[in-house]
């Protein structure tokens, strides 16, 4: 049996639930980042609406934080979009390592789930399949699970947030590193996937020595992605 067998595309009602219920738990950890980014946002001058409109269409704390900085009087739009879009690049590599998976389903339904694809629930899905589960679901509901409960901080950081206006200081900001880190470990290690980390990694490193601040996390999932795609075209042709 592959990767590909028809019993891993699965995604109904049941298992988008079952994947809510499975990624909650992190997502109260979320619930404090969006704590924290509401306060901020808050602070910097941002309507109510504004930040919530923000956290529910953006749905990226990266990148949010990041904008943040740029807030101004004058908002430069075009350094804000680039912002955006080089913080989240990391996201082509997802869909390259979710390809073999997600190619199967209609363009809709393909990326209505990548909509909500984060670090979280994208490891637990790889996870999942790797076992030969389904992981779909684990990637629909988990998304929808951290998506809901980072827009519910968000709107508690604007007003109540001063409770906890650093979640760095409590070591919070560790949490997600170290779930990820533990999914990785655990995570599949056959030869595509052991080739696409390693090609983003090693083109991360040589873009951290090499070019400017930051564009190591544009390199390195533009390599891998770039890797998954070709390595997953050759293995269905195959």
């Amino acid at each position: 049996m592959g990767h590909t067998d028809t019993g891993l595309h699965q995604l109904d009602r049941s298992l988008v639930w079952a994947g809510f219920k499975s990624l909650t738990p992190i997502s109260l950890f979320v619930t404090i980042f969006g704590v924290a980014f509401g306060l901020a946002a808050k602070q910097s001058g941002m309507s109510d609406s504004l930040v919530i409109s923000m956290s529910a269409l953006i749905f990226s704390g990266y990148a949010q934080f990041a904008l943040l900085d740029l807030w101004g009087a004058q908002v430069p739009l075009v350094a804000m979009l680039v912002a955006a879009v080089a913080i989240n690049a990391r996201h082509l590599l997802m869909g390259a390592t979710l390809y073999p998976w997600l190619r199967h389903l209609p363009p809709l339904k393909r990326y209505g789930v990548m909509m909500v694809a984060s670090d979280a629930n994208w490891a637990m899905s790889m996870q999942a399949f790797s076992r030969g589960q389904p992981g779909l679901g684990l990637l629909l509901g988990g998304g929808l699970a951290i998506w809901l409960f980072w827009v519910l901080g968000t709107w508690l950081g604007i007003h109540f947030g001063n409770a906890l206006s650093d979640p760095k200081t409590l070591g919070l900001d560790m949490v997600m590193g170290c779930f990820l880190l533990a999914m990785v470990l655990g995570g599949d290690r056959n030869p595509r996937m052991c080739l696409i980390w390693s090609v983003a990694a090693v083109a991360s490193l040589l873009a951290y020595r090499y070019l400017p601040e930051n564009s190591h996390v544009i390199a390195g999932t533009l390599a891998g992605g770039l890797a998954g795609a070709v390595k997953g075209e050759q293995h269905h042709e195959h």
